[in-house]
């Protein structure tokens, strides 16, 4: 049964399911119990994909992946992991990673991730990723972790920093998404070259102990193109790496909403009826796109191609339509990020669903590889 946003039980939160779904937990004896699956998670194809475990949300993340990851939970046997050991390639404050950690966790839960529909936990809670990610590592090769792109990129900015962690970093994402035996994962165009990676070491190993165990996985999202949130600066898509102007992130007040919007960059305005928009003036009508009504879309645009176009009312109308979209996942950020119970409860959850998993994948591999002495 739902209750109102004043709710609670057993110091569990629960949320209102007004504008985004929240994932609701049922406890009893402060335990929770696990609600039966509308379909069996054996006959649903297995998703896995990784979430930055440092950072907030940006409209670019939530437009590019965490809409397509609601839609999948519904129809798909879902992992999402919080890739804790994949941050320590750059040494993180560890005295911040707990908080961050747990920062993201609730960002997800309130743009609508449900742990009783998917599966959410830290990477780092499964031992038995690690234990994968050294048993494949035997498999993996200097030459071609080497040639992998995202490597020769990272040595290249940050030579003073090419650890190990670095080099084998593809390997431990095959890990990541061997361990559930994925078909499909979510990824973007910078990650399609770690995906074949993965699709290498998984072959590589049914070769070597002839068998049929890993699947091959696929990129997956839904076979359409994929919404590119542009930044405010004018240039280039929304990201955390351009600057703290460049993005609207979810838990951004409003204040400061309107203030990055209002700076954004632009121009004096066309000079010519039906012109072609420069590229800063795009982007402004893209985030137009997204969160106003499409009324409000063509009023502008109207502006624009007559010439009468003021810059200064059309963001002042896209700072007021931004706050409409963001307040209600900035209050349920807030909330969530609030409750250490309603967070620990998520976690474990996850842990525990996760082990299932992942242990059962170890067991039969070091099965394969003779690995058994009892």
């Amino acid at each position: 049964m739902l209750r109102d946003k004043s709710s609670r039980i057993k110091g569990g939160l629960l949320l209102s399911q007004n504008t985004l779904h929240c994932p609701i937990f049922k406890f009893s004896n402060q335990q929770i119990i696990k609600p039966k699956p509308l379909l069996s998670s054996q006959s649903m194809d297995t998703v896995v994909s990784g979430i930055r475990s440092t950072g907030n949300l940006h409209l670019g993340n939530y437009f590019g992946a965490v809409k397509n990851f609601i839609r999948m939970q519904e129809i798909n046997n879902c992992f999402f992991f919080i890739a804790d050991y994949h941050s320590l390639t750059t040494h993180p404050d560890a005295s911040l990673l707990k908080k961050n950690v747990r920062q993201v966790l609730a960002e997800y839960l309130a743009c609508g991730l449900d742990p009783e529909k998917s599966t959410i936990y830290v990477q780092s809670d499964i031992p038995e990723t690690a234990e994968l990610y050294l048993l494949l590592n035997m498999h993996a090769y200097l030459g071609e972790l080497e040639r992998a792109t995202t490597f020769k990129e990272k040595a290249r900015k940050h030579p003073d920093n090419i650890n190990a962690g670095l080099l084998t970093y593809p390997v431990l994402m095959a890990a990541d998404i061997l361990i559930h035996k994925a078909s499909k994962v979510p990824v973007g165009k910078d990650q399609e070259q770690h995906l074949e990676m993965t699709r290498q070491f998984g072959n590589r190993f049914n070769r070597m102990y002839n068998v049929n165990f890993f699947p091959e996985p696929v990129a997956y999202n839904f076979g359409e193109q994929l919404v590119k949130i542009p930044g405010l600066d004018g240039t280039g898509k929304m990201g955390k790496s351009e600057g703290e102007g460049n993005a609207i992130f979810l838990a951004d007040k409003q204040d400061i909403l309107k203030k990055k919007i209002m700076r954004s960059v632009s121009d004096s305005g066309p000079t010519e009826a039906n012109s072609a928009k420069p590229e800063s003036i795009k982007n402004l009508f893209t985030l137009l796109s997204v969160v106003s009504k499409s009324e409000t879309f063509n009023f502008f645009e109207e502006a624009y191609n007559n010439c009468s176009i003021r810059y200064g009312d059309l963001k002042k109308q896209l700072a007021e339509d931004m706050e409409i979209f963001v307040a209600p996942i900035r209050t349920k950020i807030e909330e969530i990020a609030a409750d250490d119970q309603y967070l620990n409860k998520a976690l474990e959850m996850g842990k525990e669903k996760a082990h299932t998993s992942s242990s059962k994948t170890v067991k039969e591999v070091r099965e394969l590889m003779g690995i058994q002495y009892r």
